[in-house]
């Protein structure tokens, strides 16, 4: 699943090649062509990122949600518009280029009422400039659950993924089975910060990188990660501790991680 970095990342591209266009909206696959018909024509104004949901805002109050879940994929293309690769559920056409979205778990149409409920489900993005940290501590700071559980849910705090979550508790020194009562107001600021500077490397270089002062790597995905995947910590050279947290691979250093 993308993690909030290359939604905030295509919600930049698209608005550079969008909004402020009148667009061009079908559905080769067929299965949004209801919503398409509903959309073309109108202009989009704008195109923003909340936590993992893509937002398309089109005038008349009308706006496009995409959430990619695991399978889903976007395609930026120059015109003129080839022919759809694979199950296009929405092609949005501009002037210049067009988008092409695959199989996303959510693509349906929003009003405005639709639009802020969407907004009031979702916890503070750490990439937006309106996120409230304030209100992801106070889920936080109240729960018995694991702070490794808490940061990837996306009620509490938006955008973080499964690499993020793993090397930012890392890089904080803190254990992902600690309670969110048991992480003080300083070691939540510093997880937000430190979320907050990775994401936003990540948005830049197009990839997660979180090995201070490293370029991107040469992978497939060109992740320069810590301690995900990997078996020794490079603070203290001790063993990797793997384990699953909702059914999703994490990993911890027990030296430099300690429980409590």
């Amino acid at each position: 699943m993308p993690e909030g970095h290359t939604i905030h990342r295509a919600a930049r591209d698209h608005r550079r090649i969008l909004a402020g266009r009148s667009l061009r909206v079908s559905s080769p696959q067929g299965r949004f062509a209801a919503g398409a018909d509903h959309l073309d024509g109108r202009v989009c104004l704008d195109v923003e990122a909340y936590g993992k949901h893509l937002v398309y805002r089109f005038d008349g109050e009308s706006y496009l949600h995409v959430h990619l879940g695991l399978f889903g994929r976007i395609k930026k293309r120059k015109l003129p518009a080839p022919e759809p690769v694979g199950a296009v559920r929405v092609r949005l056409e501009g002037d210049t280029h067009l988008v092409d979205i695959n199989g996303p778990a959510i693509c349906e149409t929003l009003d405005g009422d639709g639009f802020q409920a969407l907004k009031g489900r979702i916890g503070p993005d750490v990439l937006r400039d309106d996120a409230d940290p304030e209100r992801a501590f106070h889920r936080i700071s109240r729960s018995r659950t694991s702070i490794g559980r808490l940061i990837m849910n996306q009620a509490v705090m938006a955008g973080i993924g499964n690499i993020y979550r793993t090397e930012i508790l890392w890089r904080q020194g803190i254990h992902p089975d600690r309670p969110g009562r048991e992480i003080s107001r300083a070691e939540f600021d510093a997880i937000w910060t430190d979320a907050v500077h990775l994401l936003q490397i990540g948005v830049r270089k197009n990839a997660i990188v979180t090995v201070d002062n490293a370029p991107p790597g040469r992978s497939r995905y060109r992740e320069r990660v810590n301690i995900f995947n990997k078996d020794r910590c490079p603070k203290c050279d001790g063993a990797i501790v793997r384990m699953e947290i909702d059914t999703r691979r994490a990993f911890a250093c027990e030296v430099c991680q300690p429980t409590s």
